[in-house]
């Protein structure tokens, strides 16, 4: 049980997730996940912004396995700061199926990032949503970002469609790979072929390093999943977005179920469903395998992919 107590209004995850009818290709990745605490075990940052239930690494597996999934890549939960042990603990828990994004200060040693990488981390996050972090000089997300690169990590980055234009010369002063989290969310309830989403359209296209996660419908939607005629819609507004990314990018794109979908205020997704999502966005077996298999594989297991 959790010493903490939970943001009033917290939203808990679906704790019975539909099995999927979309039969996911042998080898998929979950490219965006987390795990919260046990709190009791892995205290909340003094710093957070939100407190969220617990969300262990045995449950993240469990799900994994029930959708279909082969392997994770879990993503450090700003709720626990710079501390990275349940992170960690779930990536050695793993045998070797899952990979982590951590997040660190420019105070970390290089043998602390080397102990990092033998536990199975492959790159740093850097959050630059107000509401969710403190606000960091880029300098120093620069200099880690430099320190990374002979460990042969990459730099995920999750802000907003407005902050784009300052996005783009920061973008360009990191060599590694950059992965850009749910699409910069965009506004859906304008034109997926648009002046605001093609700029990031562009942005991708002038920028080979920039790889793009199509996730998190379940955050970007407007009009939500309703049931019509027995029939679930999911999140309809987003596919022109998602697929048009996964069409114009097939070798750069990644995606994940964000599970336990912290900070979620209108609903609690079902996990099932969004697995049913995917093939509106990548609508054919290639781009399936490229966005669950191919991509994840060769950003996160290179040593599996090499010929």
């Amino acid at each position: 049980m959790s010493v903490f107590t939970k943001t009033p209004g917290w939203l808990d995850w679906n704790q019975n997730p539909s099995k999927p009818h979309f039969q996911l290709p042998p080898g998929s990745v979950d490219a965006h996940c987390h795990v919260f605490g046990p709190g009791n075990q892995y205290p909340y940052a003094p710093e957070r912004k939100y407190t969220p239930c617990d969300a262990s690494r045995d449950q993240l597996f469990l799900l994994r396995d029930h959708l279909g999934f082969q392997r994770n890549v879990i993503v450090q939960a700003t709720c626990h700061g710079k501390d990275n042990r349940a992170l960690v603990n779930a990536c050695l828990a793993s045998s070797g199926k899952a990979r982590g994004i951590a997040t660190v200060g420019q105070d970390i040693s290089d043998a602390e990032l080397r102990e990092l990488h033998a536990a199975g981390i492959r790159g740093v996050r850097f959050n630059f949503l107000k509401r969710l972090v403190d606000k960091v000089p880029r300098e120093i997300y620069l200099d880690i970002a430099n320190r990374i690169e002979s460990l042969g990590w990459h730099v995920v980055v999750y802000f907003e469609a407005d902050d784009l234009p300052d996005m783009v010369e920061f973008c360009q002063l990191i060599s590694t790979n950059i992965v850009v989290d749910h699409m910069a969310r965009p506004d859906v309830s304008r034109p997926a072929d648009g002046p605001d989403f093609n700029r990031f359209i562009q942005f991708m296209s002038e920028n080979e390093k920039v790889w793009c996660k199509v996730s998190c419908p379940e955050r970007l939607s407007v009009t939500g999943s309703p049931a019509i005629d027995g029939q679930q819609n999911i999140y309809e507004d987003v596919i022109p977005f998602a697929r048009r990314v996964v069409q114009t990018f097939p070798d750069r794109v990644l995606w994940g179920t964000d599970w336990p979908h912290p900070n979620l205020k209108s609903h609690m997704p079902d996990d099932g469903l969004l697995v049913n999502f995917i093939p509106q966005i990548a609508p054919t077996p290639a781009l399936q395998k490229k966005l669950l298999v191919d991509n994840p594989m060769r950003l996160y297991w290179p040593e599996e992919t090499r010929d």
